[in-house]
């Protein structure tokens, strides 16, 4: 029995030994790429400095990454840069993202944390467009449908997209009109755009009764591998589910959501 262990011992430490070698390589791999937002590439000093490794270990790490082409070294300084298999992978992963995709598991997810009905929408100013709906079966159901459209301006989607799209978004959807949908809604451009810093500052948006007489919607951006914005998701219920004290504690938990779904997508935000 003893002699058995002992000799299992030595094969597998080879495996540990390559697992551990491939976490290293990759964390050079990370540390260029983190590098490659401030600067055009890293020596092989500042790379090993940066890493807490000799150079002799960095450069051993390196190398198949070389070949693999994900890093690239300059012939004339040594210095390191991404290489354009890093291009090749994040062309490949770019292609097999689709948003309600990338944030259907985080919808699901949130309808259970919160109860309320969750939407996912994109922007089509001065519109919103509905791409997905999930719906709480206990729970009073929404009146919204898929590829159904609503204004951005009363709606918490809406406005959590705009707060973050160009000035010619805000002036389509303030030109195509503000009127009153409710006693509530914004209907002057000075109010929305006072809004819309508001939301920019906490990171998701409102609708307080605003589209709909009785029901409170919570809602955040999503964004894209450009920092672009390219839609939103919401939970939203009638007032008495969701109070305004409630609407409070769940917006970092929409932003939190809305955050996780742009990293999928690529955002660096």
């Amino acid at each position: 029995m003893t002699s058995t262990a002992a000799e299992s011992r030595p094969a597998d430490r080879p495996e540990r030994n390559q697992s551990a070698s491939l976490r290293r390589a990759l964390a050079v791999l990370e540390h260029v790429r983190d590098h490659a937002a401030t600067g055009p590439d890293l020596s092989l000093t500042a790379l090993a400095e940066g890493l807490g490794m000799s150079k002799s270990t960095v450069l051993r790490l390196a190398a198949p990454l070389v070949d693999a082409q994900l890093l690239a070294r300059d012939r004339d300084t040594g210095h390191f840069r991404l290489g354009p298999g890093a291009l090749q992978l994040g062309q490949a992963y770019r292609a097999t993202l689709d948003l309600r995709t990338a944030a259907s598991e985080e919808a699901h997810q949130l309808m259970r944390e919160v109860g309320g009905t969750v939407h996912l929408c994109v922007p089509d100013a001065p519109y919103v467009v509905y791409v997905d709906k999930v719906e709480n079966e206990t729970a009073v159901r929404m009146a919204s449908r898929i590829g159904s459209r609503a204004p951005m301006y009363c709606t918490a989607v809406g406005k959590a997209m705009l707060a973050w799209m160009s000035e010619d978004a805000f002036a389509t959807v303030v030109t195509h009109g503000l009127p009153a949908i409710t006693p509530r809604t914004l209907t002057s451009a000075a109010a929305l755009r006072t809004e819309l810093t508001r939301i920019r500052s906490r990171g998701y948006a409102v609708d307080d009764r605003e589209n709909e007489p009785e029901v409170r919607c919570i809602a955040a951006p999503v964004f894209d591998h450009n920092n672009t914005v390219i839609g939103a998701i919401s939970t939203s219920a009638l007032t008495s589910r969701i109070t305004a004290a409630r609407a409070r504690d769940l917006g970092p938990v929409v932003a939190a959501t809305a955050a996780r779904v742009s990293r999928t997508m690529g955002s660096t935000r």
